[in-house]
Order: structure tokens, then C-alpha cells, then sequence
């Protein structure tokens, strides 16, 4: 039903190009790519298939027009934005499918005054694979089977409302419908499954319940931003949903929800010490859990991250994170357990680093990233090699490896979906 809503608003945003007099005026040219991909699992598992997780075939679609309009206001930019995706999807028995990425309007009535209207991918913030402020919806089973990192960013339906000033730019997001994270849920990936008591694949048997579609339930999100020299500021406010289900609205029903939640935050990120650094934090307020001491519902949190990457020379990057993550109102949320639920620590630190080398005259990348918690002891492993065949062939090598000893701990939850993957793309 939500895919049927974005294609439908899809259509009317054609229709009014069709009907705007200035739309057209040149015929559209498409761009996109044809990919074939294959992912090998390591380990048997109690998914649908023992031996992959990904076999596919896609075809992505993608234009861009600008013209001009004309109101009451006087004569006005336009852009249109199209990217649509056809998908067969091997692993589902050659289910067909397509993914609406992006179908949108960009308009300028005036010179301090962007607008984007329909579905687009929002993203900001400062982290590499990490997210603070960044609340808009991800797909971790695209991220953790080896599809472009392109896929980790999914598309909302939404109004983004950007003004320009000499003292601050803003940006004013409103999300009339929620879109959650795409996690593992059994079928694909294995997981984490608390009902289970442990990893868990196609015996899973949890729901998820989201909010509705309703007024009330409208997620808002703003940023503001400005230079100071040659380094950026930006403040965040979110009020919406969390995109990741941690709170349960019925045990016995097996029924997870996703909580309201406030994020106020704010990034700094510019040159230092001969390459770019990077601070975020937030504050994260969950106000169906004002005080902390319902079991059922994910606290308060505080988190933090800084970063650093830095070109060496002879096409060769490297760049370092620390994330910090404190679970506010810790005792009362322990005092608040029962004796059979799981125990979750009050803090949490992670590392990462990322390792980019490029080789003959850059149309070979060798790409390392690496997380570890160590705290929690666990971590995951991602690597891959992309050759750019010609300029329209390119071939990507990559593996996955996440590891861990503890069951429900988040890279150790993942550890059975190892994989070594291979993809194959054809650009126009």
C-alpha cells in the first residue's frame, strides 16, 4: 500500500510536467545502469536459502529536466528528478519488482526559496556509516548483503522547504508517512530475536506495528547551517519515530512498535591537523518514556561521535571514527527489569576506520572498513575491489564479515550472514 501511494503521487508530479507548457520543450534523456549480483553466504543458516543471500538482476532508470514556469509571482526554475529501479530478485523465485527512488519536484519561486516535493532520499550529518542526527530511514539488508552503498539510503515521501540567508541556510523537512528501516528479519538475514531467545531466521515470527498514516503522526525535521571560515556548523531538531522497532507494545502477541522520538543535535566539521574533522551529538528523547523506568519502552539516550580522514597521497585515504552512546535514566531501567529479560549496558563504544587505495590511474579501488565495539566485544569486516573495465563495464568484488561471540549484541547478532559477493555493471 505505501509503494502504491508513492507511485500514484509519482504520476500526478508527471502529469502536472506534462501539462506545465515549459516541461518539455526538450525530450527527456535517461541514464542508469543494467547490474547483475550474486552473493555467496559462508555459513548455513535457517533462512530461505543455506548457500546465498543475493541473486538478482536490476535496472535503474534515472532523468533530470529543468524549465522554466510562470504564476502569479512572475516566471519561476523548475527541476523534475526521476530514478526508478526494476528488480528480479532471484532469491524470492524470480520475484519482479520496482523500487521508486526518486520522483520529485524542485522548485524556486524565489532566490532565497528551494522547494522539493515528492519522493527523495534526505540525508545530512557527519558520520561515515554512522548516524546521529540522521534519522531518515536506512536499508541495513542492502548494507549487510553487498548491494551499492547507494541502497543504505532509502527514499521518504516528503516536502523539503530550503531557505538561503547571509546569516544561516535552513533546512524544513515535513514526512507525511512514516517509512521504517529495512532490517534483517529472517527470510534474508538472520537476527537477533528476542521472542526466540536467540539468533532466529525463517522461525521468526515477530510483528511490527507502525504508526498510521494520520496527521498527527507527521514527522518534522529541521537543520541549520552556516560556514565559520572554511568549516560548517549545523543544528538538528527531529520529532517523528524511531526507524528501528525497540519497543514492544505487546509481549504476548510478539508485537514490536516504533516509539515516538525528539533528536536535538548539532555537527561541526572542518580542516584539522592537515585533513578534515568531524564532531556530532545528540540528544535523543523518548517521550512515551519520559522517566526511564518502563521496561518496554527504548530510554532516553545520549550520543557522540568524531571523526578523521585524511588524503596521503598517491591516491590513498584513510579516516578514523569514535561513537559513544550512553543510555540515560540507567537505573531506573534496571531496577525496572525482570528476571528473564536481557540486560542491556548502559554504554557504548565503537570504532571504525576506513582504508581507500586506487590503482591503475584510479580505475582500480581497494576499499577496507572496519567497525569494532569494544565494549560489546564484536565488530564487522567490509571489503571490496571495483574495476572499471571500461566506461561503461565495471566489475565489484566485496565481502562481509561480522563476528562476534554474544548472541544479541549488533555485529554478533549478524555473524552467521557472512558473505563474499560479486557485481557486475553495465552503465548508459
Amino acid at each position: 500500500m505505501r509503494r502504491g501511494y508513492s507511485i500514484i503521487a509519482c504520476a500526478v508530479l508527471v502529469s502536472f510536467g506534462v501539462l506545465a507548457p515549459h516541461l518539455y520543450a526538450e525530450p527527456l534523456r535517461w541514464h542508469g545502469f543494467f547490474e547483475y549480483a550474486f552473493g555467496g553466504r559462508w555459513v548455513e543458516d535457517q533462512t530461505k536459502h543455506d548457500n546465498y543471500n543475493m541473486l538478482e538482476q536490476r535496472l535503474q532508470l534515472k532523468t533530470d529536466h529543468f524549465f522554466t514556469g510562470e504564476d502569479l509571482l512572475g516566471r519561476w526554475k523548475s527541476q523534475f528528478v526521476f530514478k526508478g529501479d526494476f528488480l528480479v530478485d532471484e532469491y524470492f523465485g524470480g520475484k519482479t519488482d520496482f523500487d521508486l527512488r526518486e520522483c520529485n519536484m524542485v522548485m524556486s519561486p524565489t532566490h532565497f526559496l528551494d522547494v522539493r516535493v515528492g519522493r527523495q532520499v534526505l540525508t545530512w550529518g557527519t558520520g561515515d556509516y554512522l548516524f546521529i542526527n540522521d534519522v531518515f530511514p536506512k536499508d541495513y539488508e542492502s548494507f549487510y548483503i553487498g548491494r551499492d552503498d547507494e541502497y543504505l539510503k532509502k527514499p521518504s515521501d516528503a516536502a523539503r522547504f530550503s531557505f538561503y540567508s547571509d546569516m544561516a541556510n535552513t533546512d524544513f523537512i515535513v514526512i507525511p508517512r512514516f517509512e521504517p528501516n529495512t532490517l534483517p528479519d529472517g527470510q534474508r538475514l538472520s537476527f537477533f530475536d528476542s521472542f526466540q531467545r536467540g539468533i532466529s531466521g525463517t522461525n521468526s515470527d515477530r510483528y511490527l506495528v507502525e504508526p498510521g498514516w494520520q496527521a498527527k503522526n507527521f514527522e518534522y525535521a529541521m537543520r541549520v547551517f552556516r560556514n565559520f571560515g572554511s568549516a560548517e556548523g549545523a543544528l538538528y531538531v527531529f520529532r517523528g519515530f524511531d526507524p528501528s522497532p525497540r519497543s514492544y507494545l505487546n509481549e504476548a502477541d510478539r508485537e514490536l512498535f516504533y516509539e515516538r522520538q525528539d533528536v536535538f543535535g548539532a555537527s561541526l566539521r572542518g580542516p584539522f591537523a592537515g585533513g578534515i574533522g568531524n564532531i556530532e551529538a545528540g540528544y535523543v528523547h523518548s517521550p512515551q518514556d519520559d522517566h526511564g523506568d518502563n521496561r518496554l519502552i527504548e530510554n532516553s539516550m545520549f550520543k557522540a561521535m568524531a571523526g578523521y580522514e585524511k588524503d596521503l597521497g598517491h591516491d590513498l585515504k584513510i579516516g578514523f571514527q569514535y561513537y559513544y552512546e550512553e543510555k540515560l535514566d540507567y537505573s531506573k531501567y534496571a531496577a525496572a527489569l525482570l528476571p528473564l529479560d536481557y540486560f542491556w549496558d548502559q554504554y557504548y563504544h565503537l570504532l571504525t576506520n576506513r582504508i581507500t587505495k586506487l590503482f591503475k590511474n584510479q580505475t582500480v579501488a581497494v576499499s577496507l572498513f572496519t567497525f569494532f565495539s569494544p565494549s560489546d566485544l564484536d565488530g564487522y569486516f567490509r571489503g571490496s575491489v571495483s574495476y572499471d573495465l571500461t566506461d561503461q563495464w565495471k566489475m565489484i568484488w566485496g565481502v562481509n564479515i561480522p563476528w562476534g561471540g554474544d548472541t544479541h549484541t549488533a555485529f554478533a547478532q549478524m555473524r552467521r550472514d557472512k558473505n563474499v559477493y560479486i557485481r557486475v555493471r553495465y552503465s548508459f
